[in-house]
């Protein structure tokens, strides 16, 4: 049996590592992941076009599926392997929730191929995704904000540190993407400095509660880029004509929102700088089976 998903990146309304609230926003960027069940009992991961690097966390997402539910499906999870692949366009280690994309679409693929996708909630879904990526250690806060916002698309507000969805809301908008050429991994992130700029991550919070999503990733995005020590010159770039500019997850990249003529203005500026740039859209329906 085989399975098949797509999952969104995101980006960044308030980094978690300060308070473990977070919020973030699906972004049209997307990992695809696809699963082929056996019957050796082992699962194996292969990221395509990166022969070399890390699987464990999507074989560690196919794993913990298949012990969860595999009963659910009529199946003895000691029997059940897997063969996991994910391909992507969303760049790594670029503050773009890569790791959550890659987590939400291989859950998702895994409870496909085994022909329980609509018997398990897409939170519950997102939730198992989250604990691989702490069995993994490829995440510092547990990532729930990003990956719920991958999972479900719009714009979620979380606590991270309870698993728990605090709001959620479909926003349409057009977004804009910077990606320097350096990588950061979440991981690494200077924790002790993040947590010392928890007011500030407060206030981001009631900002984004209040619906106030724009002005509350910029707050964001100068907190976090001095926490951080990246440049605010991409910010300043943008501002003031955006709706909001951050820089997202621990960085490189930055993301603005804003209407599409406006982006394009910034994009010129961006397209000045080495790197990447993209104009995008938000993403309201989140993962998907295929």
């Amino acid at each position: 049996m085989d399975g098949r998903a797509v999952a969104p990146a995101a980006g960044t309304v308030l980094n978690a590592l300060a308070t473990g609230r977070g919020s973030a926003f699906a972004i049209d960027l997307e990992t695809t992941a696809t699963v082929e069940l056996t019957t050796d009992g082992e699962v194996d991961g292969t990221i395509a076009g990166r022969p070399e690097a890390d699987a464990t966390l999507i074989e560690r997402c196919a794993a913990l599926t298949i012990d969860e539910y595999a009963a659910t499906a009529g199946l003895t999870s000691t029997d059940v392997g897997a063969r996991v692949t994910t391909d992507s366009d969303v760049p790594m280690a670029a503050g773009l929730k890569s790791s959550s994309a890659a987590a939400n679409a291989t859950v998702l693929a895994t409870l496909d191929a085994l022909e329980i996708r609509d018997a398990v909630e897409r939170i519950e879904a997102c939730r198992l995704g989250v604990r691989a990526a702490r069995e993994a250690g490829v995440t510092a806060t547990g990532a729930f904000d990003d990956a719920s916002a991958s999972m479900l698309g719009g714009v979620t507000v979380t606590d991270n540190t309870s698993d728990e969805l605090l709001a959620r809301e479909p926003i349409e908008w057009n977004a804009l993407v910077y990606t320097p050429p350096e990588q950061a991994y979440s991981a690494d992130a200077d924790v002790a400095a993040c947590k010392r700029i928890a007011p500030m991550a407060e206030l981001v919070e009631e900002l984004a509660l209040e619906g106030r999503y724009g002005e509350a990733m910029t707050v964001n995005g100068f907190a976090f880029c001095g926490a951080l020590e990246f440049p605010t010159g991409p910010m300043l770039e943008a501002l003031p004509d955006v709706t909001g500019v951050s820089l997202s997850g621990t960085g490189p990249s930055y993301v603005a929102v804003g209407d599409r003529a406006t982006l394009e203005g910034v994009r010129d500026r961006w397209n000045d700088r080495d790197g990447t740039t993209r104009l995008l859209t938000t993403r309201t329906d989140g993962t998907r089976t295929t």
